[in-house]
């Protein structure tokens, strides 16, 4: 047979000392091509342009040995998709004994190309490179057929016999020298890519991880492209993967070695971040996909908001880019950016372009999380409503929804009595709109019905509310539990708001069981059992004290815990203050101060300590310093007016009613500042003013709730 697929020279007349029957004859009968069928046969089973690919493949020199020529006539039962013929031929080659050999070619051919001439090449005994990519293609090629036979097990073993091979050859990687057309270079490739796509399909992940590190860890004359596909894939399994692994060697000194699969994957993605920005490689989706599910499952939301600034510009659309923004910064808690960077989406620049939905119904969102931030959420959600199309109308419930949060917030700083009642009408109609649309989809709508017909004291309809909403969540919401509470004991049912309570504990996460005990504590207080509210307090405290100690919480579930500890000490603060246990009032304040030293409820309990010492003077400072914080804190403004008006004297009660007036704009339904207006009208001598006074302030007391509900 002629062929020259090794490129050595042997003499024409050198025998091949195998079976008397040739090599062809029995590789042609495995494969259902004997020389038993006739000619007719044999042209059904050739296409004229494969005999003579044949031909002249067995042309190209002067000889061939027998594992090439199996190898040629593997690859043409591969090519034909003759996968079991293939491997029947493939078997006949006998790696083992021929790794050796291969061995010592790569590595002695490979320094000779670097140091020698091509004349000095022509080694006899030694196998040239070509016949050694020959043998190479043979196993990659049977590995494939293995592959297509959905053996992946045995496919992937073969697979790595050829990593194996030329790793013993060249422990250092690839030589730079190595031409980037050279076929046993190739074959080498395609190995170090395939074998981990083997050991997937095998169900073998710990194997593919390894071998996808194995393709990283050393120099191997990859291109760019194909590297940080492999950097991808192994980042993606790490991540999705769901096997742990952790990396050889591990450097435990070294706290930027990683040491979980997350931060590997990081490193990763860190890296081909750095080759888009560069423009090195290819723009990827995938990569910003895989990088945004790993940085927030670290809540590193900040970060992934960096390294998206960082792209090119032409990666996403400028309206995408802001959108993608906005979303990391608002999950980051930098709710003021996120915002800065939805207000240019609607602003004049893009007054030209189609309006982008979602940044506005983000926009919407986050507004309706801040009163101060109303009125740009009212506009956010008109907008939605106004460019609705049928290609959007799905988004017009949402909007309306949105649109009604932000006209209750708006009600609830508004400065002018026509005001509120205007935004609390337009509140509950725009809630009525979207509930009439998707009432069955979104509970939320129900939720915030609920919410805005119980500060308006609609108690009835918004306990109807809030067991429609208990309902649709599986009495699943800690949110609903707790405004359900809130309902009925505005009713002044408190026994059966702390049952409700009771039962929400049992359901509920760990968040919301500390806020539900709060809840449950200030209700005993409510009716009269101060030493059930301490025991509620005490387990509170200790279940928060014993989560600090874990100290794997995340920064949003410590600040609301720290918040929740601070309420807990001036809770108690006030509890004992009552009790005339100004002691215990006192540790219980100075508790709350060294968590947040600048904390207006701690200094208002201060000025309450003094209240209750007959200390005026320092009463009114520990208040002044509450104001001075919060200027709106209308706990602190109703309890300078009572001790102006303890203080004595005509001259204080136009400052005192000042204050009480100004705590009612801020927060109409405080039946105490009611009350003690009422006192200043009466010591004044309006008797009828007072009376009017003293009715509201009786009415809203009998339909308050133990807490605000909002």
């Amino acid at each position: 047979m002629l062929c020259a697929c090794s490129g050595e020279q042997f003499k024409v007349e050198e025998p091949i000392s195998r079976s008397p029957e040739s090599l062809a004859t029995r590789d042609f009968s495995a494969s259902g091509l004997s020389s038993r069928t006739g000619t007719g046969d044999w042209d059904s089973k050739f296409e004229d342009a494969q005999v003579d690919e044949a031909e002249s493949t067995l042309k190209e020199a002067l000889s061939l040995n027998y594992e090439e020529a199996r190898a040629l006539l593997g690859r043409l039962e591969y090519q034909k998709g003759n996968f079991d013929a293939a491997l029947q031929v493939f078997y006949g080659i006998d790696i083992k004994s021929l790794s050796p050999r291969m061995i010592k070619a790569i590595s002695d051919r490979t320094l000779q190309h670097n140091l020698k001439s091509k004349r000095e090449n022509t080694v006899v005994g030694v196998m040239s490179l070509h016949s050694v990519s020959l043998l190479l293609e043979a196993i990659l090629l049977k590995a494939k057929s293995l592959q297509e036979m959905s053996r992946f097990k045995e496919a992937a073993k073969e697979c790595k016999m050829i990593l194996d091979i030329v790793e013993s050859a060249l422990p250092n990687g690839m030589p730079d020298s190595m031409p980037e057309d050279c076929k046993l270079q190739e074959m080498f490739h395609k190995a170090l890519e395939l074998l981990p796509v083997l050991w997937i399909e095998a169900g073998i992940l710990n194997e593919a991880i390894v071998a996808y590190r194995r393709a990283l860890v050393k120099p191997w004359n990859l291109n760019p492209q194909r590297l940080s596909a492999l950097q991808k894939d192994l980042a993606a399994i790490l991540l999705y993967g769901g096997v742990e692994t952790t990396l050889p060697q591990v450097k435990t000194w070294d706290s930027n070695y990683p040491k979980t699969n997350t931060e590997e994957a990081l490193l990763l993605l860190f890296i081909l971040m750095k080759k888009l920005s560069c423009g090195e490689i290819k723009w990827d989706p995938e990569i910003i996909s895989h990088l945004t599910f790993a940085l927030s499952t670290c809540d590193q939301f900040e970060c992934l908001a960096v390294h998206l600034e960082q792209l090119l510009p032409r990666a996403y659309k400028r309206i995408e880019r802001w959108f993608f923004l906005a979303l990391c910064y608002s999950a980051a808690g930098q709710v003021e950016c996120a915002l800065n960077i939805l207000n240019k989406v609607s602003g004049s620049s893009e007054s030209e372009h189609e309006p982008h939905i979602p940044s506005l119904l983000l926009g919407a969102k986050l507004c309706s999380q801040d009163p101060n931030h109303a009125h740009e959420g009212i506009n956010f959600a008109r907008k939605v409503i106004e460019s609705s199309n049928k290609k959007t109308e799905h988004f017009k419930s949402i909007a309306h929804k949105f649109l009604g949060v932000n006209y209750g917030n708006a009600a609830r700083v508004s400065l002018s009595d026509s005001g509120r009642v205007f935004y609390h009408e337009e509140s509950i109609n725009s809630l009525n709109k979207a509930a009439s649309v998707d009432v069955n989809d979104d509970p939320e709508v129900v939720f915030y019905l609920g919410l805005e017909n119980a500060i308006q004291r609609n108690l009835d309809v918004a306990f109807s509310n809030m067991m429609l909403y208990s309902d649709m969540v599986a009495g699943s919401s800690p949110k609903g539990f707790t405004l359900l509470a809130l309902i009925v004991s505005a009713e002044q049912r408190f026994k059966d708001a702390e049952t409700i309570v009771d039962i929400a504990l049992d359901e509920t996460g760990r968040i919301g069981q500390l806020e539900l005990l709060r809840l449950k504590a200030v209700l005993q207080i409510a009716q009269e059992q101060p030493k059930q509210a301490i025991e509620s307090y005490k387990v509170l405290l200790a279940l928060i004290q014993a989560h600090d100690e874990l100290k794997n919480k995340n920064i949003g579930s410590e600040a609301i815990e720290r918040n929740l500890e601070i309420e807990a000490w001036l809770d108690l603060a006030n509890v004992y203050t009552k009790l005339e246990s100004l002691s215990d009032a006192e540790i219980c304040v100075t508790k709350a101060k060294s968590k947040e030293f600048y904390h207006p409820g701690a200094w208002h309990s201060t000025g309450l300590l003094f209240e209750a010492k007959s200390l005026h003077n320092e009463a009114l400072i520990a208040f002044s310093v509450a104001l001075s914080i919060e200027p709106d804190y209308v706990p602190s403004i109703v309890s300078t007016a009572e001790t102006l008006m303890k203080m004595g004297g005509t001259e204080t009660l136009p400052i005192a009613r000042s204050f009480l007036m100004n705590s009612l704009r801020l927060e109409p339904t405080n039946h105490d500042a009611w009350f003690n207006l009422a006192l200043i009208c009466k010591k004044e001598g309006f008797l009828l003013q007072a009376a009017d006074f003293f009715q509201a302030a009786h009415e809203l007391e009998s339909s308050a709730p133990v807490q605000s509900f909002v």
